[in-house]
């Protein structure tokens, strides 16, 4: 019996429904083993174990993690999906951060690019810095606190540009 290669979209849609019940045997079946996750806000994680150990770690971190699929569009050579996710910074350190115990919402989207049925490379887009506030890690948009962080930068901004004009006329 000959079977068909699913569609990048197919493919995409079974990850998700993988990684949303937490069963990253099954969402980890779905890459090559060179494939190449790119978070763009993060970093790129090169071969299905370190995507692997990525996932194992994001789980660990944020253990009532909820993902939910809110569209996929797809062709013949790519899906990109367009997603939802919360949980809680409550288990283990992410990315070296200790778990502040915030709860944390923000959406997203993959653009994953297929060969003979499992992804290859998958650029994933989210608000880096509106997670970043929601842990805690930068300050509340709006705050005292974000207000003190943008005068001092500024204020250094301006006197490494007075530093530079000086050099450049000397």
């Amino acid at each position: 019996m000959d079977t068909e290669t699913p569609t990048p979209s197919e493919v995409a849609r079974t990850f998700f429904e993988a990684l949303s019940k937490r069963d990253l045997d099954t969402a980890m079946k779905f890459n090559t083993d060179d494939a190449v996750d790119d978070f763009v806000a993060i970093g790129e994680f090169r071969g299905r174990l370190a995507i692997r150990r990525f996932f194992d770690e994001l789980l660990a971190a944020f253990p009532d993690f909820d993902i939910a699929v809110d569209r996929i569009v797809g062709d013949d050579s790519a899906a990109v999906v367009q997603w939802h996710v919360a949980g809680t910074f409550s288990g283990g350190k992410f990315q070296g951060i200790e778990p502040t115990g915030k709860h944390v919402q923000i959406r997203g989207v993959d653009v994953m690019e297929f060969a003979e049925g499992r992804y290859v490379h998958n650029t994933i887009y989210y608000d880096g810095a509106s997670f970043a506030r929601q842990i805690g890690t930068l300050p509340r948009a709006g705050s005292v606190t974000e207000k003190a962080t943008l005068a001092a930068f500024n204020a250094t901004t301006r006197l490494r540009q007075r530093r530079n004009r000086r050099r450049a006329t000397r």
